[in-house]
């Protein structure tokens, strides 16, 4: 693809240190930077650069689990090109452009933005794959159907995307919120396994999204969000949740509402960083696409 479509500052980092995007990279990483959308605290349109930067600490790591890294296979586009003072709905085409010509040749792995960028990802994840089943994180359901007034936003996506059709909602799963965070307390490593063999009997063998809201996690863990919940999930469930539906056929993955200015000690964007690792070395035997 032209990395024409996506910008480096000069002092821009990349995931893991990963080189600049090529034809050959299996997975590639792009930033979605974008909160125009949002209804509480703003700020996570600087989310990309900071889980960017978290991730340096894992750039010569081997997964404890996976025991891979998805260095050699990774290359990152840098953050698309959007213009932010613009109408929502220009925005959008310039997300699903840029994200459609990243999906043709690359499994892709978006970091966000807030959450409403999702939509416009489904969108050129289902014209490629077709109806999708979703596996989402999060502690808000985002089914609303307006956003106080406002048509659109990042707390509509869910139900907008049911409406048109992008996801089976019979093969949606969100964690935080059907399988609640209270429902969960005291649950991690084998005693997630019943709630993990549900999950993958609901989603099936089909081509499968996930969306992480890092503000499923409590404020412990990630603070640095627009809309912090407490009560929510640990890192380490998240991150045994990620590692245990590696059979699922996840076809691509976003990261999002990791807003820095209200981080501390870099909790957030190292939990965010951590949990996209993992995503990336779960899939290290998914071929790489055919382009188009």
């Amino acid at each position: 693809m032209s990395l024409g479509q996506f910008a480096y500052a000069n002092n821009t980092v990349r995931f893991l240190a990963a080189p600049p995007l090529q034809a050959g990279h299996a997975f590639a990483v792009a930033g979605v930077p974008f909160d125009g959308a949002v209804t509480n605290r703003p700020g996570a349109r600087f989310g990309p650069q900071e889980i960017r930067r978290a991730s340096l600490m894992l750039c010569d790591g081997i997964h404890p689990y996976f025991n891979v890294s998805p260095l050699g296979q990774l290359g990152d586009a840098g953050d698309m090109c959007l213009p932010n003072a613009s109408p929502l709905a220009e925005v959008r085409g310039h997300i699903e452009r840029q994200a459609a010509a990243l999906m043709a040749r690359h499994h892709g792995v978006f970091l966000g933005g807030d959450h409403s960028v999702t939509l416009v990802l489904l969108r050129a994840a289902q014209k490629r794959h077709g109806l999708l089943a979703l596996v989402h994180f999060d502690a808000h359901c985002d089914t609303w159907k307006d956003h106080f007034g406002e048509p659109s936003g990042h707390g509509t996506w869910t139900y907008e995307a049911i409406q048109e059709g992008l996801v089976n909602p019979r093969r949606t799963v969100q964690i935080g919120l059907i399988y609640t965070a209270r429902s969960l307390r005291g649950k991690d490593g084998d005693g997630l396994l019943p709630v993990v063999q549900a999950i993958c009997e609901r989603i099936g063998d089909g081509p499968c999204y996930l969306t992480l809201d890092i503000d499923c996690l409590d404020p412990a863990f990630a603070p640095g969000t627009g809309t912090p919940e407490p009560g929510g999930l640990t890192s380490s469930q998240l991150l045994s949740l990620l590692e245990a539906l590696t059979p699922l056929n996840f076809i691509g993955m976003d990261c999002v509402e990791v807003a820095p200015a209200y981080d501390h000690a870099e909790l957030t964007s190292l939990a965010a960083a951590t949990a996209v690792w993992t995503y990336l070395c779960s899939q290290l035997d998914k071929p790489l696409p055919a382009s188009t």
